[in-house]
């Protein structure tokens, strides 16, 4: 499994083991069709030797034969024993051969038989279908076979016979038997110089393909190392300019594309410490303001009941948005925070099911919408955790916030399922719903669904973006789910413990009564 990662992983090795493969085939097919040529130009020239020497031997045979007949038995069985030994005479440089005479079947009996053969060889080694077309006819024909002796048995043999008269003895079968002894060594010395050839072409080719790819793939290994550290941070790296080719070009263009992207990044990260900078110098410099208007505002608010009753409503309605502003510089303060990467963990143990029954009841005490309520679903009734507790409390006061802003007066339900890892909270309303469009949107700083609709609680659209940050601070997550006219699903995971990564999802982001009213539809 490692090598195989290894070999996806590493283009020199793909590009060198397809080289070599390749090559492989090509020198395996090449090297085939040339032996094969050669094995049958060997094998044509050694039978065409053959034939021709077996010829002049039954001529020069059968000639002697003729020149033997006034001869006695004795004689000729002389003059048939010095054809054989002069036939199977040959230098260290000529393959050895063997003769045979053996009597053509059906031919009458005599009392001397002239059957013999050279070095004890049995005359069972001639193949039978070559013994049956030299009894139908006269001319000369050839069979590769085994020949047997009785001290040894040699294969790759090339029979070749023919037909001769023996005077007073009728008509006999004459063979000769070439032992290609050489011809099988010639043909090895080939076959394993073509294959000790195909090993070095294939290890030189290997080698000239891993130096070439070599100066092919080290750029692109400088490229991707150097893009690593570039997006580790390190904007400084460049890389190297040796040559003039296409690689140079690559880098040329790759350090123009570097740079502009330093110069890119540093004009952003400029811009976005400006309005770091601006946000949290305005939020602090309109705490002063604010405390004082908020002083006066309530000594006004404490006046009312003998204010005319036009100019007793204006003071309720100065007292609620300055605590409306109030909070947008408290929501303000904290995204300055968050962008700035300063927001900080302070875990503690603590029930999750009782903090949030604290914030249910902060809601449903003096609410200005009485008629809708909240109901808690909880399969335990104590689930300890250890997080930030003020900033749990913050994401479900955002959360339950926004489910009371759009549950258009009908119950909302908070669900709690705890594992041995994770905790899952989900807030359920069966108000106006969202669209699948707006879900992409709706974490998004000062984003609303729907601005012109009646909204009970004045909001500043940083909630919800506040929650997410809140959650993926302690490496939980928040999903939401939404519907036109189904209501909207908001689901909180965290870890059980800071510091751990969540590893799955206790409450899908889909409720369930979604499904079931999908079912009936």
């Amino acid at each position: 499994m490692g090598a195989r990662r290894k070999l996806s992983q590493s283009l020199a090795t793909k590009v060198i083991l397809s080289t070599v493969m390749l090559s492989l085939g090509v020198i395996s097919l090449t090297g085939s069709a040339l032996y094969s040529r050669l094995s049958d130009g060997i094998r044509q020239v050694s039978l065409d030797s053959a034939l021709a020497e077996a010829r002049f031997t039954f001529f020069n045979a059968q000639y002697q034969m003729l020149l033997s007949q006034g001869d006695s038995v004795e004689e000729r069985k002389k003059a048939l024993a010095d054809l054989i030994i002069s036939s199977t005479t040959q230098s260290s440089e000529q393959s050895r051969r063997e003769v045979i005479f053996i009597k053509v079947p059906g031919e009458r009996k005599t009392k001397v038989s002239y059957e013999m053969s050279s070095s004890l060889i049995k005359a069972e080694s001639v193949p039978q279908a070559l013994r049956e077309r030299i009894q139908k006819g006269t001319d000369l024909q050839y069979e590769y076979g085994d020949l047997r002796s009785a001290q040894v048995s040699q294969g790759n043999t090339l029979f070749v016979g023919e037909r001769i008269n023996i005077p007073t003895a009728g008509r006999y079968e004459m063979y000769i038997a070439f032992i290609l002894t050489s011809q099988t060594e010639t043909l090895d010395l080939i076959r394993n110089s073509l294959l000790f050839t195909g090993v070095a072409l294939i290890f030189l080719i290997g080698m000239i393909t891993w130096l070439v790819v070599r100066q092919v793939v080290r750029p692109v290994r400088d490229a991707a190392r150097i893009a690593t550290q570039f997006t580790q941070g390190d904007f400084s790296q460049r890389m190297r300019i040796e040559s003039q080719d296409e690689m140079a070009t690559l880098a040329n263009s790759y350090n123009e594309m570097a740079q502009s992207i330093e110069q890119q990044i540093s004009r952003l990260e400029n811009l976005s410490r400006v309005q770091q900078r601006f946000v949290s110098d305005v939020s602090h410099e309109l705490r002063t303001p604010l405390t004082t208007l908020r002083m006066a505002s309530e000594v006004i608010y404490n006046q009312r009941a003998s204010f005319d009753p036009l100019v007793a409503r204006s003071s309720e309605l100065l007292a609620a948005q300055i605590d409306r502003f109030e909070r947008l510089l408290e929501d303000l303060l904290e995204v300055s925070r968050f962008d700035a990467e300063v927001a900080v963990l302070e875990p503690v143990d603590f029930d999750v099911v009782a903090l949030i029954n604290r914030c249910v009841k902060d809601f449903q005490v003096g609410e200005l919408d009485t008629d809708s309520g909240i109901r808690i679903e909880s399969e335990l009734p104590v689930v300890q955790i250890q997080a930030d507790i003020r900033r749990v409390e913050r994401i479900m006061r955002n959360l339950l916030s926004n489910a009371l802003d759009h549950c258009d007066g009908k119950e909302v339900v908070v669900t709690i399922v705890a594992t041995e890892s994770e905790v899952g909270i989900g807030v359920r309303d069966l108000g106006s719903g969202l669209d699948e469009s707006a879900l992409i949107r709706v974490f998004d700083r000062f984003w609303r669904a729907d601005p012109s609709r009646a909204r009970v609680r004045g909001g500043t659209g940083l909630g919800l973006s506040i929650a997410l940050e809140d959650a993926r601070l302690h490496n939980g997550e928040l999903d939401a789910w939404g519907r036109p006219g189904l209501g909207a699903h908001f689901v909180l995971t965290l870890p059980r413990r800071a510091g751990d990564e969540i590893e799955g999802r206790p409450i899908k982001a889909a409720p369930k009564d979604f499904h079931e009213e999908t079912f009936y539809l």
